[in-house]
């Protein structure tokens, strides 16, 4: 009995798991794979090699409506889809850089850069992508 009941909570822990920490199943914002190479030594991203820093960025093909990415200090980078995570797509749902924030101009809701939370009580927080520095570029892919 002992064994069976092991085997159970076994079998339980592993189907919990997941193999991606990246899962946002977020019903206003589709997933679109994307590959973006962002280079700090342009003048255009130079900015980006300062803490706190956050820029929009409207490559072809880079997320749903653009990417936000955000230097959070000691080499961490964050990336994040531009869309108002809680709005569906119209002319106002792309969220505005202001500062260590980015603000959704449809409902005036703040998110962090440094953790895509927003101040707010809503239900679904910034869509994450996941990002890889090398150098001075930084690589954001989904």
């Amino acid at each position: 009995m002992k064994k069976i009941i092991a085997l159970l909570l076994i079998g339980i822990a592993i189907s919990a798991c997941s193999d991606s920490k990246i899962n946002n199943r977020n019903p206003y914002i589709p997933n679109y794979s994307f590959n973006v190479e962002i280079n700090m030594n342009l003048p255009l991203y130079s900015d980006l090699q300062y803490t706190g820093n956050g820029k929009l960025i409207t490559l072809n093909g880079a997320g749903a409506n653009g990417i936000i990415v955000f230097n959070a200090g000691a080499g961490s980078f964050r990336a994040y889809d531009a869309s108002c995570p809680n709005q569906y797509a119209s002319s106002c749902s792309r969220l505005v850089v202001e500062g260590i924030n980015a603000v959704c101009p449809c409902d005036d809701v703040r998110y962090s850069l440094f953790t895509g939370l927003a101040e707010a009580d809503v239900e679904y927080p910034m869509k994450p992508y996941r990002v890889q520095v090398t150098g001075n570029v930084i690589r954001v892919y989904n």
